[in-house]
C-alpha cells in the first residue's frame, strides 16, 4: 500500500487536486458546508428510512428508484446506499449531509455533491487507465479508492494543511 501511495503522490501533485479544495489557508465552499451541517443529523436513521422507502426495489437500477442519479445509474439501488455509507461517509469521515440535503436528496445545493462525482470519475481513471501503466507494481490489480487518500478526513492526506 505504501508503495502504491508513493507512486500516486506525483500523479496527485501533477493533477492539481488542491484545486478541489481551494487554498488551505482560506475558507471555501467545502469548509462552509461542513460548518453548516446539522450536528443532530442521524445518518443511521436516515439510511434506515431510505431502505424502508425502497423496500422491494433494492435490486432495481438506482436511476429508476432515486431522483437525480448522475453516476452509478445501473447499480442496484440497495447497493448504492451501501456505497454512500461506506465509500463516501466512512472514507471521508462525514455524514450524508456533507453532500445532500436530508429529505431532498436530489437537490444540487451543495458543491460537495459534484466534487464527489468528479472524484469518483478520477478514481475510475486512476484504476482503469493509469495504474496499469506503472511498471513494477507488485499487485496484479492495484486499486485506489476514496480511503487511499482521504483516510477518514474530508481533505485528502496528500493535501497541504
Amino acid at each position: 500500500m505504501t508503495r502504491l501511495i508513493l507512486y500516486l503522490l506525483p500523479l496527485f501533485a501533477i493533477s492539481g487536486l488542491g484545486f478541489w479544495y481551494g487554498n488551505p489557508t482560506t475558507t471555501n465552499a467545502v469548509d462552509t458546508a461542513l460548518v453548516q451541517a446539522d450536528t443532530t443529523f442521524d445518518m443511521q436513521k436516515a439510511l434506515a428510512t431510505l431502505r424502508e422507502q425502497i423496500k422491494g426495489k433494492e435490486n432495481l437500477p438506482a436511476d429508476s428508484v432515486f431522483q437525480n442519479i448522475k453516476l452509478l445509474k445501473k447499480m442496484p439501488a440497495g447497493r448504492l446506499l451501501g456505497i454512500m455509507e461506506i465509500a463516501f461517509s466512512n472514507s471521508l469521515g462525514v455524514t450524508c449531509e456533507h453532500c445532500h440535503t436530508p429529505d431532498a436528496w436530489e437537490k444540487e445545493d451543495k458543491p460537495t455533491k459534484q466534487i464527489a462525482r468528479d472524484m469518483w470519475v478520477m478514481m475510475g481513471t486512476i484504476n482503469n487507465e493509469l495504474l496499469k501503466n506503472i511498471s513494477n507494481l507488485q499487485s496484479k490489480q492495484p486499486t485506489a479508492n476514496c480511503t487511499t487518500c482521504h483516510r477518514g478526513q474530508v481533505k485528502p492526506a496528500t493535501s497541504l494543511k
